[in-house]
């Protein structure tokens, strides 16, 4: 490894270093092999969309999403359809080596479901509970308390999960009334906010009462909106120090869902707010559910906070580069990456950290090569036919022909095979 290597290296040891040192202090909750705040890095989750009765499907998504890097997955428990294949599901995965934790998502009946199907709370590793729907009346706090117990009885950490859409309708009516009785009344966006917060944090403690430890309770206060997404958490993150789940509740579809989840995550992570994060993005119809785990992912690295796969520079194009030869090149690139990380990640220590770079003229071509570990600058409209490669800032070769594509991603390879063993 060279000296410009070790140099990136250090950067980006401290630059991680500089990032958990404003990282908000919270107790680690472990969640099967994983762990949640504490000094553990932010965790990926995602969410099957399968009927969970269906086990062969949902095991089937489980297994694409633990592929593509989701370090929790969530699975729907709504009725005793579910309930009975989740043990099975769990059997299933563990048989194909897949060892990702489940999370059961509990509304209305969760209470009955895991009373009455123990193998299924024993199979997952943390339960959801929505207190806005749990039961409500006289009922609410004997259906939590059950819950509650039963994570006790098997030793489950538990998801106090209160959503903008489902919040305790009792607790905001009284919020309301008393607000309204105050000399100069607050906002009724503000109250709102304020119950979700008061909702989270009182439940906590209800649990903690009924007898789950601090180190079994992870809070999310989770809404739609990006400055609401930010304002909720950043008043939630100064009032406790349970471990806090990160995401907007319906982030959209496509770019705007991409966007929403960046705006409004990105800003919290950066104030060290967040132990663990989904990006619920609404997929296109039969479209790929692992696209937000990528997006997740990306955020995280991006932000230098943690590193997932090696990523790929690529400029926009401009008229200077009429060809589509580099964005071929770059997404078949980032691509190969993409596949080849699961391979690379079992052999070759800290190549998640590799950049790369695929520009597409002279003009910043050659200079953002020379600040990728490996970098590609192709030809621009009118300029000469070579491509000149730079391998931690210095020119190695030049490559030209019609097989630059096959030789670039070989010395990929011969990169991360000398650098990385």
């Amino acid at each position: 490894m060279n000296q410009t290597t070790n140099i990136k290296k250090d950067r980006l040891e401290h630059d991680l270093e500089q990032t958990s040192r404003v990282r908000r202090e919270c107790v680690g909750v472990k969640v099967g092999n994983v762990t949640i705040g504490g000094d553990a890095p932010v965790v990926v989750q995602s969410m099957t969309n399968t009927d969970t009765a269906n086990a062969l499907a949902t095991v089937k998504q489980v297994q694409q999403l633990a592929a593509a890097g989701s370090e929790l997955v969530r699975i729907t428990v709504n009725n005793e359809d579910a309930a009975k294949q989740v043990g099975k599901i769990r059997d299933m995965l563990d048989a194909s080596g897949c060892d990702v934790p489940l999370v059961g998502d509990f509304h209305y009946i969760g209470h009955k479901l895991l009373t009455k199907y123990p193998e299924c709370a024993q199979a997952l590793a943390k339960y959801r509970i929505n207190p806005g729907n749990v039961g409500f009346g006289k009922r609410k706090d004997s259906q939590f308390g059950s819950m509650i117990e039963t994570a006790i009885e098997y030793d489950k950490p538990v998801r106090i999960g209160v959503n903008w859409g489902s919040l305790d309708s009792a607790l905001v009516t009284k919020m309301m009334d008393d607000n309204a009785k105050l000399p100069e009344p607050r906002s009724p966006e503000y109250v709102t906010r304020e119950a979700l917060i008061t909702s989270a944090i009182d439940n906590a403690l209800l649990a903690e009462n009924i007898g789950l430890p601090r180190d079994k309770i992870v809070l999310s206060c989770k809404v739609s909106g990006v400055q609401e997404l930010i304002s909720v958490y950043t008043e939630l993150a100064t009032r406790c120090d349970y471990a806090l789940h990160l995401g907007l509740t319906e982030a959209g579809m496509g770019s705007k869902g991409i966007v929403a989840s960046t705006a409004a995550m990105g800003i919290l992570l950066q104030q060290g707010i967040g132990d663990t994060i989904r990006v619920s993005l609404t997929p296109e119809p039969k479209g790929d559910r692992t696209k937000e785990v990528v997006v997740a992912q990306e955020i995280l690295q991006t932000m230098g906070i943690r590193s997932f796969t090696p990523l790929v520079t690529a400029c926009p194009g401009c008229g200077r580069t009429t060809s589509t030869y580099f964005q071929e090149l770059a997404e078949s690139i980032q691509t190969y990456v993409r596949t080849q990380m699961p391979i690379w990640g079992e052999t070759y220590v800290g190549v998640e950290d590799m950049s790369l770079a695929v520009m597409g003229c002279v003009v910043n071509g050659p200079g953002e090569s020379k600040q990728a570990n490996i970098g590609i600058s192709l030809p621009g409209t009118g300029e000469a036919p070579i491509a000149p490669v730079y391998i931690d800032g210095e020119k190695v070769v030049t490559l030209r022909g019609d097989n630059i594509a096959e030789e670039f991603k070989s010395m990929v390879n011969d990169y991360v095979e000398n650098t990385y063993s």
